[in-house]
């Protein structure tokens, strides 16, 4: 990576007239053509669908390539060298032209959309060429920032500089993301990153390096390319994204050549996505349909846009007889090379308007598809050096970026229905609602409770109080009566005394009549008080009646609680009838949201099937692969979508019946065989299901397939399936138990499709890696048959082949060292040897690391020495321990080479220096 140098130097420009030079070119007519009109975040908005996403637009808004250019000032060796000579360029920024001299006094002159010299700091160099990209990534577009030039020329310090010892040297990488992270709230949305790397036609992962040949996956429909095998890490803070990229930087590839000490030897690729809801659109949304019900706003999903930023830092340009390369080095210029042609030769044909753009002659033009001619807002700058020695390369790279400026892209907004967000807040409000509706029954219940408690103690209490005056009135009435009565027969008895008394007692004629006035007087008072009863009577009986009256009063008094409670229970009965309805609007609405997402887990399992096998298949198989199964399986889920249950994938399929999927393997219509051994395949993938498939009895019907089947189709998915299968150390054990190594092996013997052979290899290579199996596994021939696929030359298979080697050496050398196993390698007794030997500097690194692993595990046993050295694996393991790529491998070759007695006398016999 080249680094400015720290002192400046005053450059002399020795001006010429413009009318000298007849090679002006002019800039293609562009919204983009002046810096000052970069499509901002409120242009794009207006510009873009009001209503849908993307995905449903044909439209979009046009924008040119922007092309930017940076001089890079002498470095130490060019201030000696060419001290005598002046620069080869000359800048004027302010009508942003580039002289290039052709001699002391002619030059050729050209124009960019901006010019950028060597003073030029980072922070003006991310503004100009980075952020207006960066801008429209955060609105919802794809964006895209490139550094192309000769190697040395600063491309890696002007996008990958962390700017840790000095933060003014920050690069475009860091500065993005720090307006990104300023910009998004990750409360509600996401940022995350893929970092990799193109190295000789091939994509690693500078993340996981173990991850070293991830494909390219194109959509039929809409022609997106998208890595699904690379690491993708979501981003919370600046800091992390910085430990990121120089995880990322060590283990990307560097040589020393004569152009640069630290020359980057492939092209990294830096990926970060941008999830962001749009706030406000279901409100617009609903009032242009004239429906502003909370229910009808509540079911429309919310707008998710999707930008992807891409910034790539090409490796440089470079002619070979300048920049010394030779062996390895070599091979790696010229995959270089190769790749910066093909997209030259794209951008010509894009440029001239061709009918063929050739895409696929490299990775990197697939990869940068949708930069230049696609969907992306693009950015490229250009970086080139003022040596008057390396002008060929200069006019080449200015050569490139004027072509680049007549590319249009088109640019479209990326927008989506977030369907699982309208699900979980379905579910919230679902929750809301049922939490509210009980509160208010409870709240109902206990007001009836004490409305009725209210209406019994009245109707106790008036019937009490009526009961107790009803007896008092009876009790004063009575004691009445009988004062009364007592009253008159005293007074009857003491005037029958009187009666009685006047005719006995002798006397004088006057007393006798005396008496008898006396007694008629007596009479006519008696009279008089009867009388006066009889009025005391006659009130009394009025008395009485008034006190009937009140009681007739509280009896129609208790009729009419009565009356009253009978309505409370009528209300009661009313509000229970509400309730009823409230619930079959609740069955409604989860009916609703149940449908919602049975439709969600749909589109999310039709996804996650076509990701899946175009991973492992192409795009061929999946289009044809699950179509009449399909059917089966996703009419069960939209009849039972009702309950309202999410369920996964696993699930879904237990919904349909896994018994049902496994009997379809024994169906005499071999289509129905093959789309049923494929769903299989499918579910066995994943971890979850793999156990469940066991216990139905999935794998005896697969190793059944292996036996009856003559369909090469079968044999391919068949043995996929028990590859997924036998990653699990039990299940392992239940292939071996059940006679699988032996089906495999046969299976290998009667195949022809190197597709075959790659899964018949992997389910043996994981089963080399148990420990336990490992004499039964080559009793049964799993060795030899791992041997005899190497036929197939084919470099997948063979990558396989290496594997099962590597893990069988691993576990021997384990088992050695723990005293479990004597004597020579079953390896070596079987002739894999000369295989290993001959194969352990392949060209492809998958089958070269496997290769170079198991002879670090052989060598570690001192009894294999021998057969080692006559077998030539002492050269290679000698090789292994210098040349190596892999540290760790490296280490351990020099250490079993160390430790080895017969290996030290061995190299001390040759003269090999360790």
């Amino acid at each position: 990576m080249a680094t400015t140098a720290s002192v400046y130097r005053n450059g002399n420009y020795s001006r010429n007239s413009l009318g000298t030079n007849n090679n002006k070119v002019e800039r293609p007519p562009s919204v983009n053509s002046n810096p000052k009109n970069s499509l901002k975040s409120k242009s794009l908005r207006k510009s873009a669908p009001a209503a849908l996403g993307a995905a449903k637009d044909d439209t979009g808004v046009p924008g040119r390539v922007r092309v930017a250019v940076r001089l890079r000032p002498r470095n130490a060796e060019e201030r000696v060298a060419d001290a005598d000579f002046p620069d080869c360029v000359e800048l004027q920024p302010e009508v942003k032209r580039l002289k290039l001299r052709k001699n002391n006094w002619d030059s050729d002159t050209y124009e960019f959309d901006e010019l950028l010299t060597e003073f030029a700091s980072q922070k003006r160099v991310y503004e100009v060429v980075a952020k207006p990209v960066v801008e429209s990534v955060l609105d919802g577009y794809n964006g895209t920032v490139m550094a192309y030039g000769q190697t040395g020329t600063g491309k890696t310090y002007t996008l990958g500089q962390l700017g840790e010892e000095d933060t003014a040297a920050r690069g475009i990488m860091v500065r993005a993301m720090e307006d990104i992270l300023a910009d998004v709230s990750l409360e509600t949305n996401s940022v995350s990153m893929s970092y990799l790397q193109l190295y000789m036609e091939t994509i690693q992962d500078l993340l996981n390096p173990t991850n070293d040949n991830i494909s390219i996956v194109e959509d039929p429909k809409s022609g997106d390319v998208s890595l699904p095998g690379a690491t993708l890490v979501e981003i919370r803070n600046q800091q992390s994204f910085v430990d990121l990229l120089r995880l990322g930087e060590a283990h990307r590839f560097a040589a020393n050549t004569k152009l640069n000490a630290e020359s980057s030897r492939s092209h990294a690729i830096l990926m970060v996505h941008v999830k962001r809801s749009v706030r406000g659109r279901d409100s617009v949304l609903s009032s242009e349909n004239g429906d502003n019900s909370p229910m009808v706003k509540s079911l429309k999903p919310p707008i998710v846009r999707k930008g992807k930023l891409v910034i790539v830092d090409l490796a440089g340009s470079e002619r070979i007889d300048k920049s010394g390369s030779e062996g390895h080095t070599l091979e790696e210029a010229k995959s270089i090379n190769l790749s910066l042609s093909a997209l030259g030769k794209c951008i010509n044909a894009l440029a001239e308007n061709s009918a063929h753009v050739p895409v696929r002659d490299s990775k990197l033009t697939r990869l940068l598809r949708d930069s230049f001619g696609g969907t992306a807002r693009t950015s490229l700058v250009i970086t080139i050096g003022p040596s008057p020695r390396h002008r060929g390369e200069t006019a080449s790279t200015i050569m490139f970026g004027q072509r680049a400026m007549k590319v249009e892209n088109m640019l479209k907004l990326k927008e989506e229905f977030d369907y699982k967000s309208l699900s979980r807040r379905l579910d919230q409000q679902l929750d809301k609602f049922i939490a509210e509706h009980e509160r208010q029954q409870k709240a109902f219940e206990d007001e009836i409770k004490r409305v009725t408690m209210e209406a019994q103690n009245q109707i106790s209490e008036s019937e009490r109080n009526y009961a107790d005056a009803l007896e008092k009135d009876k009790t004063n009435y009575q004691k009445e009566y009988m004062e009364s009565i007592k009253k008159l027969e005293d007074k009857w008895m003491m005037n029958q005394q009187k009666h009685a008394g006047g005719e006995n007692i002798p006397g004088l004629k006057e007393e006798s009549s005396n008496a008898i006035s006396n007694g008629k007087g007596s009479r006519v008072a008696n009279m008089e008080e009867l009388a006066e009863m009889k009025k005391k009577l006659q009130k009394e009986t009025l008395l009485r009646k008034a006190a009937e009256g009140e009681v007739n009063i509280l009896k129609s008094q208790l009729a009419g609680l009565k009356k009253s409670e009978a309505l409370a229970k009528s209300d009661v009965s009313k509000l229970q009838k509400m309730l009823e309805d409230e619930a079959c609007q609740k069955e409604k609405l989860e009916g609703e949201i149940a449908t919602l997402q049975s439709q969600l887990l749909q589109i999310s399992f039709e996804a996650d099937e076509t990701a899946r096998r175009i991973d492992k298949g192409g795009s061929e198989e999946v289009l044809g692969g699950l179509d009449s199964l399909m059917l089966q399986v996703r009419q069960p889920q939209i009849n039972d979508s009702g309950n309202g249950e999410k369920a996964p994938i696993a699930k879904l399929f237990e919904q349909v019946g896994l018994q049902k999927i496994l009997s379809l393997l024994e169906a005499e219509d071999a289509d129905v065989r093959i789309h049923a051994v494929k769903v299989v395949a499918n579910l066995a993938a994943e971890e979850t299901n793999q156990e469940k498939i066991v216990e139905a009895g999935g794998l005896k019907s697969l190793l059944l397939l292996l036996r009856s089947s003559e369909d090469e189709t079968i044999y391919r998915v068949a043995a996929g399936a028990i590859a997924n299968l036998a990653m699990n150390e039990t299940n392992q054990e239940l292939i071996m138990a059940q006679g699988g190594i032996h089906l495999l092996s046969m299976t290998a013997g009667n195949a022809k499709d190197p597709q075959t052979f790659r899964m018949i290899a992997g389910a043996i290579a994981n089963l080399c890696g148990n420990d336990k199996l490992q004499m039964k596994l080559r009793s049964e021939g799993g060795i030899k048959a791992l041997l005899g696929m190497v036929r197939c030359r084919h470099p997948d298979v063979l990558a396989q082949v290496a594997r099962g080697i590597a893990n069988f050496a691993k576990c021997e050398s384990r088992a050695s060292t723990q005293g479990n196993k004597t004597g020579r390698s079953l390896l070596i007794e079987d002739g894999v040897l000369p295989w290993i030997v001959q194969n352990a500097n392949n060209e492809a690194s998958p089958i070269r690391r496997h290769i170079e692993l198991a002879l670090c595990h052989l060598a570690q046993h001192e009894v294999n020495a021998k057969d080692m050295i006559s077998g030539g694996a002492l050269r290679e393991l000698v090789r292994v321990s210098r040349d190596c790529s892999r540290e760790d491998t490296r280490t351990l070759a020099h250490r079993t080479l160390t430790s080895s007695p017969t290996f030290q006398a061995e190299m001390r016999r040759l003269r090999i220096d360790h």
